[in-house]
């Protein structure tokens, strides 16, 4: 049986867009599941749009969402280099043998006929070109006359593939454009250098966007008429913003990157964006990278685009956030600590103790613990809590008693607060409630009132403690 060959195909244009991943992650599954290879190619042709360092983003983000190529530029393998850009000398062979088999021609018009035809409301290039005879091409190449190649598509009839999301696909040819496989510095398009590549890697499994669907066609010809068997195709709708918007950079996060940056762990990236398009067939929502290669299914394929939803991205996120160990946690929290700088001096282990069981994603430790900056001036009704019958006076006459009880016990805080409830007569709930505002001044710390005691240390407990009962 033939081996299952698939590749993911990114430019290096900035960062690794969610859609792109998703579409390197389905690629992968497919191969996966199937004992196959996946191989990952950089399509660097477009020199106007390549950013300095973007394949070095590619090459990281890959490895460290466990998408592990089997082949690709910086691993090696039997069909490199792995690179566009380091191929160029492959292509030119490939679209002179199409001019000789009538699949493409020479074309020397200028860009100002071109954008004369254009004004003239035409809207794909007229073929002026392809009647020319072979001794005038030959004549003008050699007089030095910059020309492109261009794929000779049918002027009429249509042509049906299969697609294995969406079945057969008809297009009719008119609907398609001549367009450039060659430019005039030499270069290969993305049109023609993606077909070729293909062809030479012996992909046999092509997996890319639905946007592709409808120009599939120019390349299935490109097949044709250099005597190649066509691959199977797999079209992917793409993931949305919202009903009318692709999720962009434009809208905010849309790169890997950004939600790494914002506290997302990466196995809970790849285990969100996997539902972005696809189903399983016993609907689960969480599976490592393994299972996922074990479920992995193109039956469970949309056919419809996907709302991208953070909020369940966040649901999921927690679920791993609450698998980690103490220490795992805790070593992820690290950096997140060091980005606010009144963090510092406090008992990091601490910190992550208590937020462990709160964390969502790591960047709400910011939201979690801002209540340590905003004690000054605080809103003195937040003593007041009906269910436990505590307000301002109560406080006021507690507050005298804690401070000292502070000052003097602090390493037994919790059993003396529950013996002073008892001597005093009052409620346990209140003295914890009136304690906890009176040194914390939030409404909602992580942590009761003893533990918020022991993260800010005896001596700014008993500061704030007094701060409070000199405010009331």
């Amino acid at each position: 049986m033939e081996e299952v060959r698939t590749r993911f195909a990114p430019s290096p244009t900035g960062y690794l867009h969610i859609g792109g991943l998703r579409t390197a992650l389905y690629a992968y599954l497919f191969a996966k599941k199937r004992g196959g290879k996946f191989i990952l190619r950089i399509e660097d042709t477009d020199r106007e749009r390549f950013v300095d360092g973007a394949v070095d983003i590619i090459y990281r983000t890959m490895k460290e969402s466990g998408l592990v190529y089997d082949e690709g530029p910086d691993v090696g393998g039997d069909y490199g280099p792995y690179i566009q850009s380091e191929r160029k000398d492959t292509y030119l062979q490939f679209a002179e043998q199409l001019v000789k088999n009538g699949g493409a021609y020479y074309c020397f018009c200028s860009k100002e006929r071109l954008e004369e035809l254009h004004a003239n409301g035409a809207t794909k290039y007229d073929k002026h070109c392809l009647s020319l005879s072979k001794e005038e091409v030959e004549r003008r190449i050699a007089a030095g006359e910059k020309y492109v190649i261009r794929q000779n598509i049918p002027a009429d009839g249509s042509t049906t593939y299969n697609d294995m999301v969406f079945g057969d696909i008809t297009v009719d040819y008119k609907d398609l454009e001549d367009n450039i496989l060659i430019k005039s510095d030499g270069l290969p398009t993305y049109n023609f250098a993606n077909v070729v590549d293909d062809y030479l890697m012996k992909i046999n499994y092509v997996i890319r966007g639905v946007e592709y669907l409808s120009s599939t066609p120019k390349y299935n010809l490109l097949y044709d008429g250099l005597g190649w068997e066509r691959p199977h195709y797999i079209h992917l709708q793409p993931i949305m913003k919202d009903a009318t918007r692709k999720l962009s950079k434009r809208y905010g996060d849309a790169a890997y990157g950004d939600f790494i940056e914002k506290g997302f762990l990466k196995e809970a990236i790849i285990n969100y964006i996997a539902l972005l398009g696809w189903s399983p067939k016993d609907n689960t929502e969480k599976f490592s990278l393994e299972e996922m290669v074990e479920k992995f299914d193109i039956s469970g394929l949309s056919h419809s685009p996907s709302i991208f939803d953070e909020v369940k991205m966040r649901y999921i996120n927690s679920l791993y956030v609450k698998e980690m160990t103490e220490e795992a946690f805790h070593e992820y929290a690290l950096p997140f600590y060091d980005r606010y700088d009144y963090l510092k001096g406090y008992d990091y282990r601490l910190l992550s103790k208590l937020l462990a069981s709160r964390v969502e994603v790591f960047s709400d430790i910011g939201k979690l613990t801002e209540f340590l900056t905003q004690f000054d001036g605080y809103d003195l009704s937040l003593l007041v809590n009906a269910k436990w019958k505590t307000n301002e006076e109560l406080a006021k006459a507690m507050l005298p008693d804690l401070i000292e009880l502070t000052q003097n016990d602090f390493e037994g805080l919790h059993d003396g607060l529950v013996a002073y409830a008892e001597k005093a007569g009052y409620k346990k709930g209140q003295v914890l409630w009136v304690y906890r505002i009176a040194l914390t001044g939030a409404q909602n710390t992580p942590g009761g009132a003893v533990e918020m005691a022991e993260l800010l240390g005896k001596d700014k407990a008993v500061e704030r403690l007094q701060a409070t009962l000199a405010r009331l």
